[in-house]
């Protein structure tokens, strides 16, 4: 069996495919350990370190204790990336490291030596050949593996041990907070954040529009209050739903084709939903955006936040940084640039300040407020705000904040830009399930079955979900309550 039938076999799994072949030749070292007696940990969550294996004893002929790094490619960008990783690993005279990649390693070339003239030489490498000895050598066990790569996955994401979630949180934002400090970071926002200061999610907005288009248009008397419309609104949300966004994406074609002053009356009546709509019960600088706005502020050790991208139409953040004296720029449009010294947040979207008068050019936002127009930028590749998300994702580290990454164009974005990368470097807050929202509902029982088996199932739960992103490029930074994410904000800025 050689290695390039195993790649093309999987050439059709996108960034998933190399999930599948990291599965695959961490099973092939676990056969080669086994065959010579010598224990092979295929996680190793020592607090220092974050590898993919470890070998006390060593493997094959390279002595141990040995930490095991699985690649796609070893570029030089990765190998910077991992001489600092490593400085702090092999501070133990006796620990040493094995990079293993599918591909042929120049083992020759500057940055190899560089690497190994780092760490004292203790540092090795494994390309195509040393793997294609192993699949020679194994051939039936490997050939048997080849066959069963997925359900190898598979197992390997249920079963992994389900060590203190808060622990490897910790980790995680310890990872955050080096891309951080490296300047070359980005923050991606969603509804959560402007829900955190009592705005209406798209849903609700979508709705109210709608009940307040059909009860102003000559059908009620006089303008009815926001507590009325809510009223109606909760209800048509429980028995007819989806009629709202179909409504809405009549009403958008029509105005759109219509008047200018039929076209500014939609604006209007959106923007007066979205900010008269809002629970005076939060504040407008909820903890959450005074958490990102503080993220924004540049540190003394150059710690700060390359671009803001958000998908919420508000201009709340834009407040709070102007409270802060922030220097900023609000971009909704193509040709729009900020200046060196500005942060630019790009509205992806479209954007609706409440003071329109403060943004000359709003007219030329584009407004994804319907199907249609969500529809026009997703078959857009080179639309500029699809441009502008793939790039942050390609050029920086992203931490999403306030989105589920159920939104199917940011998850086809995603499957792009992880495809030249084998590590994830995007991170995402996610609000844990626990035991009893999943098994309760006012206080009774809705599921049939033992409590472990219950917790058995979340735990598998929540790492195939921790492996679905993965394949996406994301690491997943879960939360039990909303009130958790400004605080882990906090920590990131300050360094853990």
């Amino acid at each position: 069996m050689r290695i390039s039938e195993i790649e093309e076999r999987l050439a059709d799994y996108g960034s998933g495919g190399y999930y599948l072949l990291e599965s695959f030749l961490l099973q092939l070292l676990k056969i080669e350990a086994d065959s010579q007696k010598k224990p092979l940990q295929l996680e190793n969550r020592r607090s220092h370190s974050r590898y993919d294996a470890f070998a006390p004893n060593g493997i094959a002929d390279v002595p141990g204790p040995l930490a095991i790094e699985i690649v796609q490619v070893l570029s030089p960008k990765r190998l910077d990336s991992e001489i600092l990783r490593h400085e702090s690993f092999l501070s133990n005279d006796d620990e040493k490291l094995l990079i293993v990649s599918f591909r042929e390693m120049a083992k020759s070339s500057k940055y190899v030596q560089h690497l190994k003239s780092r760490s004292d030489g203790r540092v090795f490498f494994w390309g195509a050949e040393e793997v294609q000895a192993l699949l020679d050598k194994h051939s039936e066990k490997a050939t048997a593996l080849s066959k069963n790569m997925f359900s190898i996955r598979l197992r390997r994401a249920i079963s992994k041990s389900h060590e203190n979630w808060k622990e490897k949180r910790t980790e995680v934002l310890a990872e955050v907070c080096e891309y951080y400090r490296s300047g070359r970071f980005s923050m991606f926002l969603g509804a959560g954040v402007s829900s955190s200061a009592g705005l209406p999610d798209w849903d609700t907005l979508l709705n109210s529009l709608f009940v307040s288009m059909l009860t102003e248009g000559g059908v009620a008397e006089k303008k009815i209050e926001n507590e009325q419309v809510s009223s109606i609104v909760k209800r048509l949300r429980q028995v007819d739903g989806p009629s709202a966004l179909m409504l809405a994406r009549y009403l958008r074609r029509g105005l759109s084709a219509g008047s200018g002053s039929e076209q500014s009356k939609f604006i209007r009546s959106v923007t007066e939903q979205l900010y008269g709509l809002r629970n005076q019960r939060f504040s407008l600088s909820s903890p959450l955006i005074k958490a990102i706005a503080s993220l924004c502020t540049p540190s003394r050790t150059g710690a700060k936040i390359k671009s803001v991208l958000t998908y919420n139409f508000d201009d709340l953040l834009e407040r709070e940084l102007e409270n802060r004296q922030l220097a900023f720029r609000s971009i909704f449009e193509e040709i729009d640039l900020a200046g060196p010294e500005e942060l630019p947040i790009y509205h992806v979207h479209g954007f609706l300040p409440e003071d329109r008068d403060n943004y000359p050019s709003i007219e030329k936002a584009t407004l994804v407020f319907s199907e249609e127009g969500y529809h026009q930028i997703y078959g857009d590749a080179y639309h500029w705000s699809n441009l502008i998300q793939l790039n942050s994702l390609k050029e920086n580290a992203c931490l999403m904040v306030g989105l589920s990454l159920t939104d199917p164009n940011l998850r086809r974005l995603l499957e792009i830009s992880s495809k030249s990368i084998d590590k994830p470097k995007h991170f995402a807050f996610l609000k844990r399930v626990d035991y009893e929202s999943f098994s309760k509902e006012k206080g009774k029982p809705i599921v049939r079955a033992p409590i472990s088996l219950v917790r058995t199932f979340l735990d598998r739960h929540h790492s195939l979900n921790e492996e679905v992103m993965k394949e996406l490029g994301v690491n997943i930074i879960w939360y039990e309550d909303y009130e958790d994410i400004p605080k882990l904000l906090v920590d990131i800025g300050k360094g853990i």
